[in-house]
């Protein structure tokens, strides 16, 4: 042994002293290491060789993935058969912890708590029966249902804090005290939403239970020491559970065609597969998919129906759109933050093996948020305008001062309502856009950029969205007043951002772009002076015909219908200028812009009938034919003279 050690030793020795170099070579290894064409060399040939290992790279979260889920399966098959044992074992766990204290088994203890908090409830439901005999009650149904369960939570709370409790018995207790009173209070909001379809109540409140034990069971598998394998094991048995109870809800409770049946437990199992495989995200993306549209529209129902009807209804309104869409918005985020946490929380899972895919789905999540914000600003904004338009339609009894400020709301509003929606839509795609990684930078650049090649590539267009800007700050015309812009006449009906559109008052509606409207003559503003004249004969009294006049205009002031129309009543100027046929008398009358027709056309006919009266004629054209005797007798005596010389003028020639 000593000669074998001794020959180690020595080949040892010589190995070392032959691989110990030389000082020349080392010299020359330097002197090449030092030239820079073989240090390029060298970089460029480990780059070559880095490349083809990036592919396997991003391939291998993909294969960690599937070895893992691989692994959980058969690990999880493994177990199934130690659920037995292993529940036995936490249950005696927790039975000895409590008897060694001196207390009573756990179950039993649970049983207790559940019967004296019962007992609450039943004293609470009393009271208020007895209490509803003599006055109505307000609450509405959640509330009614919802308080005997906090009355019952309260009271088991109060006992189990009262006692100092061992420690396993502690944490049992609590867990599934807590998953007790869950399952109340979801029970009674889901028979308030199903309170017309008792079997599916019964359905949901089944899936209620099996969902609240499996989650505090879980819960407490590793506080009792149950084995990891077995404690998924137990949660995988759960969730057959619920699949099943889903599944046989939907065919027994649904009035759906076979095929919408088949679809959705199709659905249903997908989404049990994807918990199943420890795709967490997208499970609950499934879950929410299907259970978000029912519960928004139960939490819109229930919003509505806390809003008490009041005189104030702009308050009402604005509470209802903060209720409504804000609980909406509420539930919503909630399911996103979830989602968001549950890819957090979950380190295994494919968003963390790949950067890009993590960022692109936190950035969907915050593109949520951004559009529900976004959305709650522009119902509280359109809501205030349309109940602002709204209020500015009525136009009874209301001062002129006040009528002219309504009617430059009613045009200036939808203008501004469609700027505003525009805006936020605008602001909300940028945003999203980069919560989503985009550089928006460029997109701003390019639309200035495009903006001004459309300045350029459409200067009609500029000119008559800058001309209608400036008509409305100069309040050149309302909604609903008549104006006469060159050969364009009628009301105006509305307004888009390049055109107004005006309606004739023979039906016609001309689309007038603002920068083809020039000067603008409104006929709706502040009052309207009507003129007309009437001819009469040379010999009407004049006296007599102004006091006909101011009779009648003081009789039409005093019309109901239109006397309010005046302001100020209808009168003879005077007479305007002699005719040839008689003296044409000037009238004139002030009345509120668009009534003088109706006006002038009831005054036409009692001025008809009271000059009738009066013995005044119109004036009317004639023609008089005349002239002197001795004028006649000569043209007769030359026409028989003319016929005498024609007549001998012809004998003459025969």
């Amino acid at each position: 042994m000593k000669w074998l050690m001794a020959l180690l030793i020595a080949m040892y020795a010589g190995v070392a002293t032959a691989q110990t170099p030389t000082q020349p070579k080392i010299d020359e290894l330097v002197r090449l290491l030092n030239d820079p064409e073989l240090r390029t060399w060298l970089a460029n040939k480990a780059a070559v060789n880095a490349q083809p290992e990036s592919a396997p790279a991003e391939a291998s979260g993909l294969s960690a993935w599937e070895l893992a889920t691989r692994h959980r399966v058969d690990t999880i098959i493994a177990a199934l058969p130690r659920i037995p044992t292993e529940v036995m074992a936490a249950s005696r766990k927790t039975r000895e912890d409590a008897i060694s204290h001196g207390y009573a088994p756990v179950m039993l203890i649970f049983a207790v708590l559940v019967a004296v908090g019962s007992f609450a409830e039943w004293g609470f439901r009393w009271m208020r029966r007895r209490k509803s005999k003599n006055e109505p009650d307000t609450a509405n149904a959640a509330v009614s249902e919802l308080l005997p369960v906090f009355v019952f939570a309260a009271m088991m709370a109060i006992i189990f804090f009262a006692i100092e409790w061992p420690p396993i018995a502690r944490i049992v207790l609590l867990t599934y005290l807590i998953a007790f009173v869950l399952y109340r209070c979801l029970s009674v909001l889901a028979g308030l939403s199903t309170d017309s379809r008792p079997r599916l109540r019964r359905r949901a409140r089944l899936f209620l239970a099996a969902a609240t034990t499996g989650v505090a069971s879980a819960t407490l598998a590793d506080p009792l020491g149950v084995d990891p394998a077995v404690s998924e094991a137990i949660s995988y048995c759960f969730s057959l559970a619920l699949l099943a109870i889903s599944i046989e809800a939907v065919w027994a409770t649904l009035l759906k065609p076979r095929a919408t049946k088949v679809a959705l437990s199709l659905y249903l199992v997908g989404i049990w597969a994807l918990w199943c495989l420890d795709l967490k995200g997208l499970f609950w993306i499934g879950v929410y998919s299907l259970t978000l549209p029912v519960l928004l529209r139960g939490v819109g129902r229930a919003a509505a129906s806390t809003l008490s009807p009041s005189s104030d209804t702009s308050s009402t309104e604005l509470r209802s759109v903060l209720l409504v869409r804000g609980s909406r918005a509420i539930i919503i985020g909630l399911a996103v933050a979830w989602i968001a946490t549950v890819w957090h929380l979950n380190p295994d899972s494919l968003a963390h093996q790949n950067p890009k895919l993590t960022a692109i789905l936190y950035g969907l999540a915050k593109s949520v948020v951004v559009l529900l914000i976004a959305d709650l600003l522009w119902q509280l904004a359109k809501s205030q305008i349309d109940r602002t338009l709204a209020t500015t339609v009525d136009t009874v009894g209301v001062p002129a001062a006040e009528l002219a400020r309504r009617g430059r709301l009613l045009t200036l509003l939808p203008i501004f309502r469609n700027v505003l929606a525009v805006f936020v839509g605008v602001m909300a795609a940028l945003i999203v856009l980069s919560e989503l990684g985009v550089e928006i930078a460029p997109l701003v650049a390019g639309a200035g950029i495009f903006g001004v090649a459309l300045g350029f590539g459409s200067q009609t267009l500029v000119k008559d969205v800058i001309s209608g800007v400036f008509y409305m700050l100069d309040d050149a015309f309302r909604v609903g007043e008549y104006i006469q812009a060159k050969s364009y006449m009628g009301t105006v009906e509305g307004f888009s951002l390049r055109s107004v559109r005006l309606r004739h008052h023979r039906g016609p509606v001309f689309t007038v772009p603002f920068g083809e409207l020039g000067a603008v003559e409104n006929m709706s503003r502040d009052w309207a002076i009507d003129k007309f004249k009437i001819s009469v004969g040379y010999d009407t009294d004049i006296n007599v015909a102004r006091k006909i006049a101011k009779a009648i205009g003081t009789e039409l002031l005093a019309d109901p219908e239109l006397g309010p129309q005046f302001i100020t009543p209808l009168k003879m100027k005077g007479v305007e200028s002699f005719g040839d046929y008689g003296i044409v008398l000037s009238f004139a009358m002030t009345t509120v812009p668009g009534q003088q027709t109706s006006i002038r056309r009831k005054a036409y006919a009692m001025i008809r009938e009271a000059f009738r009266a009066n013995g005044i004629e119109f004036a009317t054209p004639s023609v008089q034919v005349g002239g002197e005797e001795t004028g006649g007798a000569a043209a007769a005596a030359n026409i028989v003279r003319a016929a005498e010389i024609k007549a001998q003028a012809a004998a003459g020639e025969s």
